[in-house]
């Protein structure tokens, strides 16, 4: 049997769509957040992470996530990418193409953590640390929902695109470190406006662009359930764009352009899981609910726990991934446009397997991602100086600026 070409197609194309969020999307999208001196810090660490953790999961990632099924970790008969198949089991891709597409989740999860603690961190503890995370949190995790692991094989736990492998690991994370790092000079006491809204929306309009490939490749192959996750993407993002700029309206008075980007990045983690299992009015259920919820936990993390998760990494997408990923029960019922449940599920029993797979993953993440700070701060301490904070990382750490003004 041969490899299906309008398939392959499609896997490679939304393959370029993913990196895209990551390279420029995710960079624009934090860098016009932070202030200018730091700028480019966060473009670099984007950039190097995509690049570090690319390696990483030819020489051992694919292997580890999706070399058999054994319950815990996959096996090494896929180191270096050797041994690939003509054909993906139970798919109609080459087996690199599958790799290539998976590769591209691999890189930008760890880079979604950064958002959580920019402005005052070493680039090489940045580096140390996304490499250990990505080996020891991301890889397990991805085998356990997405390589026939326990979570999904043993359970029946769902994930369509990563709302638990990607979010809710990438969501607890940047939690852990913005708790153990400890806060920015003058958070919660000055004003630390992000420096271009306008680069913060040009690089949500690309992370928007690239979830069609996000979600809509998770289908593995170029059909209708491919189409429907896409539907259901931008449905779920129009939906939560529009809910936090209506909140802010109600509450300060003004819809701002970052409310109406953060909103839109809520809807889309919070559908991603439930993507290809619901219909649209599930994903704008979701998005309406995520788009809420993810307002007020901005709030909660940065005002009442007084915690610096500068970018809004656990409040956006740890809690849109966790609240999608507990709905898909709900999500996948008829009325909702769900495809339904088969084998003799119910909402119930599908519940307790949603609810198993996010608090394991909540119990792991959060443990290991202690662990590995712990470890890279060995090999490189994890805070800049007071001076170099002050100045900005873009001089700091990589004796450049992001923006030169005559």
């Amino acid at each position: 049997m041969a490899a299906n070409s309008g398939d392959t197609g499609w896997i490679l194309t939304a393959s370029a769509f993913v990196l895209l969020m990551t390279l420029p999307g995710l960079g624009l999208f934090y860098g016009g957040l932070v202030r200018a001196r730091n700028v480019l810090s966060v473009l670099m660490h984007c950039f190097a992470i995509a690049c570090a953790i690319s390696l990483l999961w030819a020489v051992v990632g694919y292997s580890l996530v999706f070399d058999g099924t054994a319950p815990w970790i996959g096996g090494t008969d896929n180191l270096f990418l050797a041994n690939l198949a003509p054909l993906r089991d139970g798919l109609t891709l080459p087996e690199n193409a599958f790799a290539l597409f998976q590769m591209t989740f691999a890189a930008i999860t760890p880079a979604l953590v950064i958002g959580a603690f920019v402005e005052r961190v070493r680039f090489g503890w940045v580096m140390a640390f996304s490499f250990l995370w990505t080996l020891l949190v991301y890889f397990p995790v991805a085998h356990w929902l997405w390589g026939g692991g326990w979570l999904a094989a043993q359970w029946g736990a769902l994930d369509f695109a990563g709302g638990i492998v990607v979010h809710t690991t990438a969501g607890v994370a940047a939690l852990v470190v913005a708790l153990m790092l400890g806060a920015r000079k003058g958070f919660n006491k000055t004003l630390m406006l992000p420096h271009s809204p306008a680069l913060t929306m040009t690089g949500a309009g690309l992370l928007w662009v690239g979830w069609y490939g996000f979600n809509g490749g998770s289908a593995l192959a170029a059909n209708a359930g491919a189409a429907s996750a896409i539907l259901n993407t931008h449905f779920a993002a129009c939906t939560a764009a529009l809910v936090w700029i209506g909140i802010e309206y109600w509450r300060i008075g003004k819809p701002t352009s970052v409310g109406i980007v953060t909103g839109a990045i809520a809807g889309l983690a919070t559908v991603t899981p439930a993507a290809g299992y619901t219909g649209p009015a599930g994903a704008i259920i979701l998005g309406l609910l995520g788009g809420a919820l993810c307002f007020f936990a901005v709030q909660i993390v940065k005002q009442k726990w007084a915690v610096d998760d500068s970018l809004d990494v656990f409040a956006v997408h740890g809690v849109g991934g966790m609240l999608g990923s507990l709905l898909i029960p709900l999500m996948m019922l008829p009325a909702m446009g769900g495809i339904g449940f088969v084998d003799g599920n119910n909402v119930q029993h599908q519940f307790v397997a949603q609810a198993l797979a996010v608090g394991v993953t909540i119990l792991w993440t959060a443990a290991i991602t202690f662990g590995c700070a712990k470890g890279a701060a060995l090999l490189v301490p994890m805070r800049v100086s007071e001076e170099a904070e002050h100045d900005g990382l873009d001089l700091a750490s990589h004796g450049e600026r992001g923006w030169e003004i005559d």
